[in-house]
């Protein structure tokens, strides 16, 4: 029998909660298990405002791919910890305004890879690949990025709330220059991640996540440091904000029940 032939259950621990497969059940998938949803309930009771900030966040991350897409002629995208499909994916945001558009997803939970490959077999200008989003080099090295990333052409690079999975130790600041520096001016990097101004609720909920995950998660941030990942760039109107606060689709915007942590990030354009 292949890898390819081992159910997905055998391959991984699926007693182990994954951030991927929490952010699933917040919304509303099915491809989580009892370890996943346990934690995530746990977590409400902690920040109760997450499945507000989970849908958000999603609302986010379609209207920065469909502007950058129209506003700004943006055709390529390198989306970093992809997570699982859900409703309106990066690729097919691109699409519906030019079907050749060019997609690569990046990430390193094998769940994610086998629905992700499974849903995009017959999507020639979008792949998904596995690697550690921190592990630049091999991901700029990868086969299926020299096909389909044009360096010589803007490129949409996203970091949309993944972040959060690196610890301090890794610099989640270098993660983002070093991914920079793989494409030209005129680029765009997109930005999110967890933050808190409250002190309790930053290392309460890193600690619970960091236990839950078995040590695959990084820190609940402050805005400053967030800030820090965008040095260098051009910050697109309206800055780094709350993310349902960008550029949204009407006057009323979403807003979440309480503010005991918020999704904070923006969009910053590469200069020469």
């Amino acid at each position: 029998m292949d890898d390819g032939d081992v159910p997905l259950t055998d391959k991984i621990d699926v007693t182990v909660p994954s951030v991927a497969r929490m952010y699933d059940f917040l919304m509303d998938g099915k491809d989580n298990y009892p370890a996943d949803r346990a934690a995530t309930e746990e977590l409400l009771k902690q920040v109760p405002s997450t499945k507000v900030l989970a849908l958000n966040n999603r609302s986010f991350l379609r209207r920065v791919v469909r502007r950058l897409a129209e506003d700004y002629g943006i055709r390529q995208f390198v989306d970093h910890g992809s997570g699982l499909p859900t409703q309106d994916n990066v690729h097919e945001v691109a699409q519906r305004i030019d079907p050749a558009s060019r997609v690569v997803y990046i990430d390193n939970d094998p769940i994610v890879l086998a629905h992700g490959r499974a849903l995009l077999e017959q999507n020639e200008n979008t792949a998904v690949i596995q690697a550690d989003m921190r592990d630049t080099e091999t991901i700029w090295a990868h086969p299926e990025v020299k096909r389909l990333i044009n360096t010589d052409e803007p490129v949409a690079v996203l970091f949309v709330s993944v972040l959060h999975c690196i610890p301090d130790r890794d610099d989640p600041a270098d993660v983002v220059r070093r991914a920079a520096a793989k494409v030209p001016p005129g680029s765009f990097l997109v930005v999110c991640q967890l933050v808190s101004e409250d002190e309790e609720t930053r290392r309460g909920v890193t600690d619970f996540m960091a236990r839950s995950t078995g040590g695959n998660w990084g820190e609940v941030r402050r805005e400053q440091d967030v800030r820090r990942f965008l040095d260098g760039t051009e910050i697109l109107e309206p800055g780094l904000v709350e993310v349902s606060t960008w550029r949204p689709d009407s006057e009323v915007t979403p807003k979440q029940p309480s503010m005991e942590w918020i999704e904070f990030g923006g969009v910053g354009r590469i200069v020469g």
